[in-house]
């Protein structure tokens, strides 16, 4: 088998999945995704996402635009605690790193904390296996959840010292908090990557990374210290893009999120 010329490591929210909306709203996004896993380039969902989140949101959008059984494509979720192979039919066998799994007592307190103090503005994200997360429901203001995530934050180092956690950290983004064993990351989740593909006697020549906050270059950062070919695109540059070692790309036209996202993913899709 030759070796495909690039693969592909995605964050989903940004990227593939609008912020706003939460679903993939880029109807080029699925087409040109299922056209280069078709074509045996390997497409891999590196993401803080649970795997419900991909198998609701992402499978329907590749089934529909065409998706072949047997592709290279994988689901990294819960940056690297969570994965399983993506197929039109769903998703396979859903594997959990139980050392990275935190304790269902801390789930509670967390679950138990939105509910008391901030159900109005977030949710307790149901779906995660290992990490606690919780998330800006989709009608509040990004101005009012912000302020009150703010709060939240504040109020988790309490329950990890009740529960004695110490390998524990918390992670904001715009729209939601994790609560992470400390080894997680995009880091990680780019090691099981390769190591999905590995057991397929899949390697690429080359890699695109893609993500949009400063946490998603982790990826790339362990790609190229691997000796990797990579370069990473960044949907959110407002952020400040820092210094590589490997080429950093961003939209030609000023798009962000997954406008860029799919920028990009269309100009791959066509080279091939």
């Amino acid at each position: 088998m030759s070796a495909p010329a690039f693969g592909l490591l995605l964050d989903v929210d940004g990227p593939i999945a609008s912020p706003v909306s939460r679903r993939v709203a880029v109807e080029s996004i699925g087409r040109d995704l299922a056209l280069m896993a078709n074509a045996g380039i390997p497409v891999i969902f590196n993401t803080g996402r649970s795997d419900a989140f991909i198998a609701e949101q992402v499978v329907p959008v590749l089934r529909a635009a065409g998706l072949e059984p047997a592709t290279p494509v994988y689901t990294v979720s819960e940056k690297g605690a969570v994965w399983a192979e993506v197929s039109p039919e769903g998703l396979g066998e859903v594997s959990v790193d139980a050392e990275l799994k935190l304790p269902d007592a801390l789930s509670e307190d967390v679950r138990e904390l939105v509910a008391e103090r901030f159900s109005e503005l977030m949710f307790f994200d149901e779906t995660k296996r290992a990490m606690v997360s919780v998330e800006q429901h989709v009608h509040v203001p990004s101005e009012r959840y912000l302020r009150a995530q703010e709060e939240f934050d504040a109020a988790v180092p309490a329950l990890l010292k009740k529960h004695g956690l110490e390998e524990v950290r918390i992670d904001p983004t715009i729209i939601s908090t994790d609560v992470e064993h400390q080894r997680l990351g995009k880091d990680l989740g780019a090691s099981r990557s390769l190591e999905l593909l590995a057991e397929r006697d899949i390697h690429p020549q080359a890699w695109y990374t893609m993500g949009d906050s400063r946490t998603d270059y982790a990826m790339a950062d362990w790609l190229h210290e691997q000796g990797h070919t990579v370069r990473h695109v960044d949907v959110r540059p407002a952020d400040g893009v820092p210094e590589t070692e490997y080429p950093v790309l961003v939209s030609e036209t000023g798009a962000i999120h997954d406008e860029a996202g799919a920028e990009f993913l269309h100009r791959w899709a066509a080279s091939l």
